[in-house]
């Protein structure tokens, strides 16, 4: 019984420590794209889209895709760098659309982002995709 007792409390313990994840991103990394009309996020949980950050750039020349994330994130949402059209997306969500400009020119693309995990920590990442 105590064994049982133990296991879930730290069961529970471990969920609540979890950090939210992107899980999917769609284009992937591993493929080479015509110009994708928009990108597509999953996440471990859904987040407040108010308290999350998305930009999507093209990768600057002999930038690691590391830096790269942490100068996008920095840009404002109309920067002339960032491709992803509209208002910033608010609300709780599990997945998330970002629209991209039309006609993306060929060469690697970054998406980065950062959101605020349920237990206030905030979580940055970033995935590539190319378009041919």
């Amino acid at each position: 019984m105590f064994r049982l007792l133990f296991c879930l409390i730290l069961s529970a313990m471990s969920s609540a420590l979890a950090h939210t994840q992107v899980t999917v991103v769609s284009p992937s990394a591993a493929v080479t794209v015509a110009a994708p009309r928009s990108i597509q996020l999953r996440f471990s949980e859904p987040v407040n889209l108010r308290f999350s950050t998305f930009r999507v750039v093209a990768l600057p020349p002999g930038r690691s895709a590391d830096a790269a994330s942490v100068d996008a994130l920095a840009l404002k949402a109309d920067d002339a760098r960032v491709v992803q059209l509209g208002p910033p997306p608010s609300g709780m969500a599990a997945q998330l659309s970002l629209r991209l400009k039309p006609g993306l020119k060929a060469g690697t693309y970054l998406i980065a982002w950062s959101v605020l995990s349920d237990d206030g920590h905030p979580v940055r990442g970033h995935s590539l995709f190319r378009v041919k």
